[in-house]
């Protein structure tokens, strides 16, 4: 067991995000907290995928996932976002450009 005082050090057969972008996903995430769409989140990091999953309320099943697979880096880029129902909504190699998607999520019509 880790002690917690001390800082997450990835293992060396784990894929894990870096300062930058989780710094990238944790500034998209504070937006939409804000904006009283989102109010939970976790991450796991696997042997082939770290993913950063985001909660409407803390007892449901994901609405979005933020996935990052190095094995898909020649491909069609590591990063992906996915839906609650398993369609990939954006998939890049830049991940402040699949973290996108949540722009549009932000604009609301003024009533």
């Amino acid at each position: 067991m880790q002690n917690p005082t001390q800082p997450f050090v990835p293992q060396p057969d784990r894929v894990a995000f870096d300062r930058a972008e989780l710094a990238s996903i944790l500034s998209t995430y504070g937006r939409m907290v804000a904006a009283g769409e989102w109010r939970d989140y976790a991450m796991a990091f696997l042997s082939d995928v770290a993913v950063f999953s985001i909660f409407r309320h803390a007892a449901e099943t994901p609405i979005y996932r933020v996935e990052k697979r190095p094995k898909l880096r020649a491909a069609q880029g590591m990063y992906s976002v996915i839906g609650m129902d398993g369609r990939i909504l954006k998939r890049g190699h830049d991940l402040k450009q699949v973290m996108r998607v949540f722009d549009r999520k932000m604009i609301r019509p003024i009533s």
